[in-house]
């Protein structure tokens, strides 16, 4: 334990690789998306699943993923999830069908909830002076920034240039000299953290809510293209009854004093219940324009991949800045930051529906408009955090952390199944002649229509200051 604190600032970087990873695979694909399809002749509800399967692996396995950091060892828990994320990736990387990439797909999101929590772990257990803890969570997000605009130019890079092996394939490839290199390093400079020996987790619970966001999402993927066949109503009616179960199953375990999945007395603080819809919210808008943006830069004005991904680093550029400033302000005025937030958004998207329109646009004025979304955005989406978690009693701090990590994952992947199906069900109306421009503006119009519901729940927040105490990916 001595060895690990003399360098508990190299095992930082070390560990940092997975959030690294886990957040540069979400932008990479983003802008391979056009590749993809036309490599593995896939659907558009199967494009949908290549993103929302990896979140929703994500969020499946979040909780569990911390907790069996703290029963089995962080350290170890750390090389096997970097471990198969890594195969994953390769596996990606070699898929032949959409099938096959989507299963890879949602391996790597599940490897990935299993090796991030760990990070979180190691910078609250390594970091307790809070000058240092503020330079470790400094160092977090100045990483999650870095893998944003990484991705995004690579992803372009990567499918704009013709090499020997299909670009769109190589952006999964390059986790494997990162998440080998990672393995190497945790193996001989990182220190097991002595274990929680009255740690557990609720493997049943997991699975329970992993089948109902399944039962939920992929029916309403699928269901679209396929006119709703009877399994899909059925798969939506199961998920109402598995999360039925899922709650009374977490209850009766709280009675019984055992330790849930999710702790339901959670849901009787009042800032934390609205929060959480806030949250839902602004990650269905956040990854659904990520996918309805960049397929209607590439597919509707014909932008190649690496202009595109060069344009959604200015999305991360603006991104990083303004959350900069946005995590201090927070703290000082409140909810109030979130709201001024939201409302650029709601211009920023405004715009874009109304640019996006026409059949030529120049791109200096996209790469205002990504830019000027990426500073709305930040604004917004690390600061609601802070406002969602802030009444949390400190004894329910880790348990809340992992509620929201499970709702933020989750409301991606709903984000992209019915904003994306919204988009895609508006290509679909005319396939001789799909009108990309008419598509947007149906997906970002839903977009808005969010964030000013979102706009609306802030309000019964009530105002305050936020401590900022807590980190979460």
């Amino acid at each position: 334990m001595e060895k690990l604190k003399a360098s508990r600032w190299f095992a930082l970087l070390i560990v940092l690789a997975a959030p690294f990873l886990s957040l540069m695979d979400i932008f990479i694909v983003n802008i391979a998306i056009p590749a993809i399809r036309k490599g593995l002749h896939s659907s558009d509800a199967e494009l949908q699943i290549v993103i929302a399967g990896y979140l929703l692996g994500y969020a499946s396995f979040m909780i569990t993923g911390g907790r069996a950091g703290d029963h089995f060892g962080r350290k170890k828990i750390f090389l096997w999830g970097m471990a198969v994320f890594t195969l994953a990736s390769c596996w990606c990387g070699l898929s032949r069908s959409a099938f096959e990439l989507n299963t890879a797909r949602f391996l790597q999101g599940g490897s990935a909830s299993f090796m991030v929590p760990q990070t979180i772990s190691y910078i609250q257990l390594l970091f307790t002076e809070p000058k240092d803890r503020a330079k470790a969570i400094g160092t977090f997000g100045l990483i999650l920034g870095l893998a944003s605009m990484l991705g995004q130019f690579l992803g372009g890079f990567f499918t704009y240039y013709h090499f020997a092996i299909a670009g769109w394939r190589l952006i999964f490839f390059i986790n494997l000299p990162i998440g080998i290199a990672a393995m190497i390093a945790a193996w001989f400079f990182i220190e097991e953290i002595p274990l929680h020996i009255g740690a557990k987790f609720d493997l049943s619970g997991s699975v329970i809510l992993s089948l109902a966001l399944f039962a939920l999402i992929i029916p309403i993927i699928q269901g679209r293209e396929l006119g709703w066949p009877l399994w899909c109503v059925l798969g939506l009616i199961l998920s109402f009854v598995l999360f039925a179960w899922f709650i009374v199953d977490q209850n009766k375990k709280l009675k019984e004093k055992k330790e849930p999945l999710v702790d339901l007395n959670l849901f009787k603080i009042r800032d934390l219940n609205i929060g959480l819809l806030c949250v839902l919210f602004c990650y269905m808008v956040y990854n659904s324009y990520l996918l309805i943006s960049t397929l209607v830069l590439q597919n509707g004005y014909h932008f190649n991949a690496l202009l595109t991904g060069c344009m959604f680093v200015m999305f991360g550029v603006g991104f990083s800045f303004s959350s900069f400033f946005a995590m201090r302000l927070v703290t000082k005025i409140g909810k109030t930051v979130l709201q001024a937030g939201t409302i650029v958004m709601m211009i920023s998207l405004g715009l874009q529906i109304f640019m996006f329109s026409g059949s030529i646009i120049a791109p200096q004025i996209v790469f205002l408009l990504v830019l000027l979304h990426g500073m709305s955005a930040g604004w917004v989406m690390p600061p609601i955090m802070n406002v969602t978690l802030r009444s949390v009693p400190h004894h329910f701090a880790g348990a809340a952390s992992g509620l929201y990590a499970t709702v933020q994952q989750a409301s991606g992947a709903l984000g992209v199944s019915i904003i994306g199906g919204v988009f895609f069900n508006k290509l679909s109306a005319n396939k001789s002649s799909p009108d990309y421009h008419v598509a947007f503006r149906n997906g970002a119009g839903l977009e808005l229509l969010m964030l000013g519901i979102m706009f609306v729940l802030l309000l019964f927040i009530p105002s305050g200051k936020t401590s900022g105490h807590y980190i979460t990916e």
